[in-house]
């Protein structure tokens, strides 16, 4: 492709997210899915633009309002170019020629907002705090308040990519194996900080150049979405419920730490998303998983099954703030149910899902979010109307929650925190008299 027809596609597929009620990089998939004759190093170079933008948004929308200019995904791509790439007027009105793949000529207005940018960068002493941090202003206070002095180190770690995080099977292999296979490749990689599972590849690889992803042998997984697994603490042999299992990235890494001995239930009210995660059981090698289709989070199956399970988590649905490293999109768009909704929904899952837990078992809350009312708060909801649970420390360094951030530990955003149920009393185990 010409840099011009690289440009262009940038500029339909910002058209696209901005126009479409999707996650970005669906919407992105199923572009080049659409376009198999774009090569990989297109690619490559048209998403690295297309996330540098929406990683900039809040500050290109700046620029362009001080220009008395209306944010729009072209505008904002071409202001990109001028602030970032430093590419001046005449470069930019070459780009867009007008030409078979190439953007439509500049119009007037077009050209008066670049002519003013020209010599000017990204950055400007007069934004305010929140545009330079990217932050939404519904999120800016309660961000604010839980980072203190740490709030812009942190905001600025959110605007970088989000690292490739791999977690091995340990049924399968080892790091150190699948470390050396991947320098083998001529990669750069390390062994994650904080999970025993993790290795962090330094590049950005096409899948396909993994082969150790299609046979079972690892999984891509952010390293604190592994240590979420790891706080569920499964033991071999235990009966256990992923309640908000998804794809089941998480109910993989539990289940091999059950070493394939006991039983774990994948759970979802998503059939699809379900179906497909059973092919990564497969792919794996874990045959101590069974899949649980969900009418809703008070499906009769979770009564039926009252207190049978040693340990359940909960991954409940959240605004995802965490993941603003991957998903930068998602700071500007509402694709779900607003917050209000969602707290609504995660009290209701932690409330049923907390039925399946036998006595002395543990449930295990977690979220990628950052926001206090969707994690402690959330607890401290459950604990007051559930005496029967007790908070049980499972963070880093003996911390009462697990509360992960980019700038912090080099992870997306999460949140998990764990309650054991009582024990039942010795009058409830002991035999009835003869």
């Amino acid at each position: 492709m010409t840099p011009s027809a690289r440009i262009q596609a940038t500029i339909e597929l910002l058209d696209e997210i901005a126009g479409t009620p999707r996650p970005a990089d669906a919407i992105v998939s199923a572009y080049f899915r659409a376009r198999r004759f774009i090569g990989s190093h297109d690619r490559g170079d048209i998403s690295v633009r297309l996330y540098a933008v929406l990683r900039h948004q809040a500050r290109l929308d700046w620029w362009l309002e001080r220009q008395n200019a209306v944010p729009a995904p072209r505008l904002r791509l071409l202001a990109w170019l001028a602030l970032n790439d430093r590419l001046q007027l005449k470069k930019i009105a070459e780009i867009c020629s007008g030409g078979k793949f190439a953007p439509k000529t500049l119009d007037d207005a077009e050209r008066k907002v670049l002519r003013k940018l020209e010599g000017d960068t990204i950055e400007h002493p007069d934004m305010p705090e929140e545009v330079l941090a990217e932050c939404p202003t519904q999120c800016l206070a309660t961000l604010k308040e839980k980072f203190g002095k740490h709030f812009m180190c942190e905001m600025r770690a959110m605007q970088e990519p989000a690292t490739l995080d791999l977690r091995i099977n340990p049924l399968k292999t080892t790091r150190e194996e699948i470390l050396e296979e991947i320098r083998e490749l001529g990669m750069k990689a390390e062994l994650c900080s904080l999970s025993p599972w993790g290795i962090r590849v330094f590049e950005r690889p096409s899948l396909n150049a993994l082969p150790m992803l299609k046979n079972g042998l690892v999984e891509i997984q952010d390293e604190g979405s592994q240590l979420v697994a790891l706080a569920v603490d499964a033991k071999p042999g235990e009966r256990v419920v992923d309640f908000c299992a998804g794809a089941g990235g998480k109910t993989l890494a539990i289940a091999a730490t059950m070493q394939n001995k006991g039983r774990i239930v994948a759970c979802d009210v998503m059939a699809g998303r379900l179906k497909r995660s059973s092919e990564r059981f497969r792919r794996a090698g874990l045959h101590n998983i069974e899949v649980k289709v969900l009418a809703s989070e008070r499906d009769p199956w979770v009564k039926k099954h009252k207190e049978s399970f040693d340990r359940v988590l909960t991954d409940a649905p959240c605004s995802g703030t965490g993941t603003w490293r991957r998903n930068p999109d998602a700071r500007w768009r509402e694709l779900g149910p607003g917050l209000e909704a969602l707290l609504k929904t995660q009290a209701e899952i932690l409330d049923s899902a907390a039925r399946l837990v036998k006595k002395g078992g543990r449930l295990i809350y977690a979220t990628c979010s950052l926001l206090g009312d969707e994690n402690e708060k959330q607890i401290e909801k459950f604990l007051s109307n559930h005496p029967e649970f007790t908070l049980a420390k499972c963070g880093l360094d003996g911390a009462e929650f697990l509360s992960l951030s980019p700038a912090k530990h080099s992870t997306d955003g999460f949140f998990a925190a764990t309650m054991i149920k009582a024990a039942a009393k010795e009058s409830e185990t002991e035999s009835p008299s003869q």
